[in-house]
């Protein structure tokens, strides 16, 4: 039996389907309350203790991720009404499950999608704890194993040994979601959106995560039509490593540039410069965790990737706060904050903070070949009013003799107001489309939303106009135009993406040798 998804993260993965939604062990009660309290403190701090391991292995996505749950997990108002009643007589287990799940209910209750995909964080960190309670721990999954079940919180995933294999099928899911990004960072094949099939499979199953689909209970014939689509995978995975090492061409020549997409300097340890073209997108909300970085934090950060690029561009994009990326001490609760006050609208907000980037980045200047862009930009005022500021801090600088150069500055075209009038931001240096966000405001579909992944297609004509007439507009003027979403590193996109008159593409470093024979395979 086939099983049409959504694939989330290319490639193939045979072996044992691994049930996710398993029931968690049996709690053994304690013979009072000051016991029960004890003992679910005992198992936050435990969960708490787990996540903060993990931080110190993960990259800047992953790390991001986790730190957003450690500070759920200390804050006492997530915790406080399960210790109230604990405190009238409930034990710790069904304490913690009833306090988490009138959280989670409430999250996904709401019509907006940044909630929604929170309430997949309530529900890791409720299993977390209740799996501490038990004291049997969370049961492995075998290697080479095919994880299977309604959702997959992101410490299964980074807990999981995916050298040798395996594979993500859910019955949900998003392709954009935490997980997906982590998967195909990390090159594990991930299918969402299967549905619930009418009996709970089992056994030795077949995930096809470049077409989207998942055979269970397979037969002979089925499984040698999967090797040989494997294999062909393989070989093609095999045969784009020959593009790596060189300039990214079409078939008639036209030369395109491909740079790679960081979340974290770390990230840069494990790329060599001369396989990609620079950085077409560092992100800097690795920085805002659990606290606010200091100046001297980020410019130690910006100059790693500086010095380590050489000659070639580093675009570092300023802080993207807001949206699905929350930063405590930083961020405002709004009802709908994928509309609300994030990206430069936020910086523009609180100044001390922007401020303080803006120093760093100057400083950093001097190491490399900087650029800067600021995002979520919807109108010429904003982007005059930040690089007023880059101004100021210049100014400033070079009253008091300190060594700063100032960079390029760009924007990000992912608000429909910008593709649609490229004319109003004539002055900017650079333009960057971020085709994730983009095609979610054309497509009024949420990037997060299984139900609607349909519709959230940078291939869309829509789309596709507003990303032509943006790349055309560059062309005219003089102005580089550069796409750093997740469409840059999908060979199914690259094509249309060249179509629309894109030269310049970045993507995640593991994409970047695909992404090379890709564009060598298209004949503009």
């Amino acid at each position: 039996m086939r099983i049409e998804g959504i694939p989330a993260s290319a490639g193939y993965a045979e072996g044992p389907l691994f049930d996710l939604d398993r029931p968690l062990a049996v709690y053994e009660g304690k013979t009072s309350a000051a016991e029960e309290k004890a003992a679910l403190k005992a198992a936050i701090d435990k969960a708490a203790s787990r996540l903060t391991s993990l931080v110190e292995a993960a990259d800047g996505d992953a790390a991001g991720i986790l730190e957003f749950q450690i500070a759920m997990l200390e804050d006492d108002a997530l915790s406080g009404p399960a210790f109230g009643s604990i405190g009238l007589g409930q034990p710790a287990d069904a304490a913690w499950r009833q306090a988490l799940d009138v959280e989670i209910a409430g999250y996904e209750a709401s019509d907006q999608d940044y909630f929604r995909a929170r309430a997949a964080d309530l529900r890791d960190i409720r299993d977390q704890v209740l799996w501490a309670l038990s004291e049997h721990g969370e049961a492995a999954a075998p290697a080479g194993a095919i994880l299977y079940g309604e959702d997959i919180a992101p410490t299964r995933f980074l807990e999981t040994d995916w050298s040798s294999g395996g594979g993500i099928a859910l019955k949900a899911g998003s392709t954009a979601s935490h997980v997906a990004m982590l998967a195909r960072s990390r090159g594990v094949p991930m299918v969402v959106g299967l549905g619930t099939p009418a009996e709970k499979p089992a056994g030795v199953a077949l995930l096809d995560a470049e077409h989207g689909g998942i055979v269970l209970s397979p037969s002979p014939a089925e499984v040698e039509a999967f090797r040989r689509s494997s294999s062909a995978f393989a070989a093609r995975q095999g045969k784009a490593q020959t593009f790596l090492a060189q300039p990214a061409a079409t078939k008639a020549g036209t030369a395109v540039r491909v740079q790679v997409n960081i979340a974290d300097p770390s990230d840069v340890d494990g790329i060599d410069i001369a396989t990609c073209d620079g950085v077409g997108l560092m992100r800097t909300e690795f920085l805002f965790g659990k606290s606010l970085p200091d100046e001297e934090t980020q410019y130690r950060a910006y100059r790693k990737v500086l010095e380590w690029a050489g000659d070639k561009p580093v675009t570092i994009r300023t802080v993207d706060a807001g949206g699905d990326k929350p930063v405590p001490g930083f961020t405002v609760e709004e009802t709908n904050p994928f509309l609300g006050l994030r990206g430069i609208r936020l910086s523009l907000a609180r100044l001390d903070i922007f401020r303080m980037q803006i120093r760093a980045l100057l400083r950093a200047a001097v190491h490399g070949n900087l650029k800067v862009m600021f995002p979520m930009i919807a109108t010429a005022e904003e982007y005059a009013q930040a690089a007023a500021l880059f101004a100021e801090e210049q100014t400033a600088f070079a009253a008091r003799g300190v060594a700063h150069k100032l960079p390029p500055l760009g924007i990000m075209v992912e608000v429909p107001s910008v593709a649609i009038a490229p004319e109003a931001f004539a002055k900017v240096a650079f333009f960057s489309i971020g085709s994730n966000d983009l095609t979610q405001y054309v497509m009024a579909a949420a990037r997060d939303n299984a139900s609607v992944a349909h519709l959230n297609s940078v291939r869309h004509p829509a789309v596709l106009r507003l990303i032509a007439s943006v790349a055309a507009f560059g062309r005219e003027k003089g102005i580089p135009v550069s796409l750093c979403g997740d469409a840059g590193g999908d060979p199914a996109a690259i094509p249309a993406l060249l179509e629309a008159g894109l030269r310049d593409l970045s993507v995640a470093p593991a994409q970047l040798a695909m992404a090379k024979a890709a564009i060598a395979d298209v004949s503009v």
